[in-house]
């Protein structure tokens, strides 16, 4: 198998030479001439039925080219046999709770804390026809009931940087299908396919396509549960437009150099941050004592781009403080944002929730883009420090 960065750059480019092509073509056909019809309606059927491909697309809301493309790309990276793209991360997430559970007349998803606070929602109001159970990793195996069709986990975890033993979960769920959201960590960092997972999820909004011009999402599997997939996408219209998947396929040929790039600053930044007189505490897998069950290095091939840390004073004013990072929701662009998860992210989950699952009302997440280094030091230095010299005058 080739390596990683010849991988991402060459993924779904397979039929470029015969196409005459060196970028990929746009395909912006929202239908397709079928001059037979009784071919064209083979087609509808096998697509409809879940096929990958059929003699025709027929229709754009049935297959687009160029979002096959990025499918297979991104298959390639994650190691499964081909992956699912939709309009969102969240259309992703709903697709594979209504594949795993739905669909099949399962009712219930066991799910470990802290996740994504639009998961969370999700699975709370139980929208989509089931109900949830939270449980710590280690307490999976006692949750699981007959009629559990889904467990959900995401590592490291947004968006305090929690680790979770993949592996652990896949035995502890038996044959209860487990899906791992892997935005954090990226194809780059970690493949939780070779570990037994199910579904490997990722907003393509973050890292994928990278410099946050692109909204979608994207399952890798293996072809039979992206059969079902592919059924929910078609019946409830979640696709990805075709200049979203021509745009997360060109993110995926930097993706490598970007995540790598911006794990170096984040490592950096961590260490200076966990002795900053304004920082009561920090979240990031490379730090000491963040690791307790031994997974950097093996199941994480490194520590990534993102960290988390909780402030003396004010988060709100922290933020405002900043001169140089964006102050916005979202993650993986290339430059540096920063947000207060408990009024953003996860403002739709229970405070006593949030708490109890490690998230501290003060804590900040950063996602580290890729500015220099220095620049973004001095612009977090000053912003806490005048926070913490503010938090620590006399009252009156």
């Amino acid at each position: 198998m080739a390596g990683l960065r010849t991988r991402a750059v060459h993924g779904g480019r397979e039929d470029f030479a015969a196409l005459g092509v060196h970028a990929a073509p746009i395909d912006l056909s929202t239908t397709y001439p079928v001059p037979d019809q009784g071919v064209g309606g083979a087609a509808l059927q096998d697509l409809a039925e879940g096929a990958a491909s059929a003699a025709s697309p027929v229709y754009a809301r049935l297959h687009n080219p160029t979002v096959a493309r990025f499918e297979q790309a991104l298959a390639d990276l994650e190691g499964t046999e081909t992956a699912v793209a939709f309009g969102s991360g969240m259309a992703a997430i709903a697709a594979v709770i209504q594949a795993a559970c739905t669909m099949i007349g399962l009712k219930h998803v066991v799910a470990v804390r802290p996740l994504y606070g639009g998961t969370d929602h999700l699975l709370t109001t139980g929208l989509l026809g089931t109900s949830v159970t939270y449980a710590a990793a280690d307490e999976l195996a006692a949750a699981i009931r007959p009629d559990t069709g889904l467990v959900v986990v995401e590592t490291p975890a947004n968006p305090n940087l929690d680790l979770i033993d993949i592996a652990a979960v896949v035995t502890a769920a038996g044959s209860v299908p487990v899906m791992v959201d892997n935005t954090f960590a990226t194809p780059v960092l970690q493949n939780p396919a070779a570990y037994g997972v199910a579904y490997v999820v990722h907003s393509g909004t973050k890292y994928l396509g990278g410099h946050g011009d692109v909204l979608g999402g994207v399952v890798a599997c293996s072809q039979t549960l992206a059969e079902r997939l592919r059924q929910v996408r078609i019946l409830t219209g979640a696709v990805l437009h075709p200049l979203g998947g021509y745009l997360l396929h060109r993110g995926l040929a930097t993706l490598p150099l970007r995540v790598h790039a911006a794990q170096a600053t984040a490592s950096e930044l961590a260490t200076r941050l966990a002795e900053h007189p304004g920082v009561l505490s920090v979240r990031y897998p490379g730090l000491p004592g963040s690791d307790p069950h031994g997974l950097l290095g093996t199941q994480l091939r490194g520590p990534g781009g993102m960290l988390a840390f909780e402030t003396v004073g004010d988060p709100h004013a922290v933020v405002r403080a900043l001169k140089l990072v964006t102050p916005a929701v979202s993650l993986g662009s290339v430059d540096t944002l920063i947000e207060h998860p408990a009024a953003l992210t996860h403002r739709l989950v229970d405070d006593d929730d949030l708490a109890a699952s490690g998230v501290p009302a003060h804590l900040l997440r950063l996602s580290v883009g890729l500015e220099d280094v220095a620049d973004l030091w001095a612009d977090l230095d000053a912003a806490l420090l005048s926070v913490r010299d503010r938090h620590l005058e006399p009252a009156g």
